[in-house]
């Protein structure tokens, strides 16, 4: 016998879409155990209302807003929505081992805005933070075939009022997943006293995208901050696609930037 924990973890998990076989490793039970709760009679099945809660399309139950901005930048940059089954889909981001902070957040980031287990799958020099859902897609509806870049990623109104009343959320995790803070190092015109080249040093910001839609959403949120920006096009040979490079350089710009996104860590 296994306690009504287990079985309730095991059928709040189906609900979210997860496998049986994905549902037994999760709660270290045996598929038939958890068939058995899910179509046998001595267990309450759920209500077709509970199978949908915090899908912002399907229910009305509300997204943690501040946590959804940020992911939401973090799969605009290095995010994607995989398919495990009909109608079933996972949810993965790809972040550097360099930067074990960022794994944690973007963990933290994706249990508050579903509220499913959340697991890590290891690759060669990076980590895939992933969750399982049916609703992936309904959170996420920018997914599509083929490269962002490819084809247009526009987001619906609900999505523009969270990236509007967070917007600092949102270019934290667009700076994490495609940006850095960089110190430039200039050399000076005029020679130090011992006749030695003189340099100055300053902070700035870097965000690189080859997704001109994407561009537009991170300096559409540096605009509503009133946070100077420039952007400038590399050119690529024709078998590779353009980069746009958006910098802010401007000491109260990168200053205001600092307060909220800072070096990657």
């Amino acid at each position: 016998m296994y306690s009504r924990k287990i079985v309730d973890k095991a059928l709040a998990l189906h609900r979210f879409g997860w496998s049986n076989q994905y549902v037994a490793r999760a709660c270290g039970v045996s598929e038939k155990a958890v068939t058995h709760w899910i179509n046998g009679t001595r267990r309450a099945r759920a209500k077709d209302a509970e199978r949908t809660a915090y899908c912002p399309r399907c229910d009305d139950a509300q997204l943690d807003a501040p946590a959804y901005s940020y992911l939401l930048g973090l799969y605009l940059g290095d995010g994607y929505i995989g398919a495990i089954s009909k109608g079933v889909y996972y949810l993965s981001i790809i972040c550097s081992d360099t930067w074990p902070g960022l794994k944690a957040e973007c963990e933290t980031a994706l249990a508050r805005v579903y509220p499913v287990s959340v697991f890590k799958v290891q690759r060669e020099g990076a980590t895939e933070v992933k969750s399982t859902s049916k609703h992936w897609p309904c959170v996420f509806p920018q997914r599509g075939k083929g490269p962002k870049h490819s084809r247009p990623i526009v987001l619906e109104p609900w999505q523009k009022t969270i990236v509007d009343e967070h917007p600092e959320a949102l270019i934290r995790g667009l700076i994490h997943s495609d940006g850095c803070r960089v110190t430039n190092r200039i050399r000076k015109k005029t020679q130090s006293a011992d006749g030695q080249a003189d340099y100055y040093e300053y902070p700035r910001y870097h965000f690189t995208n080859a997704s001109t839609d994407i561009i537009h959403i991170l300096t559409r949120g540096l605009d509503r901050l009133d946070i100077a920006w420039k952007v400038h096009v590399i050119k690529q040979e024709p078998r590779y696609r353009d980069r746009h490079v958006v910098s802010v350089s401007r000491k109260d710009a990168v200053a205001r930037m600092d307060a909220f996104v800072g070096p990657k860590y």
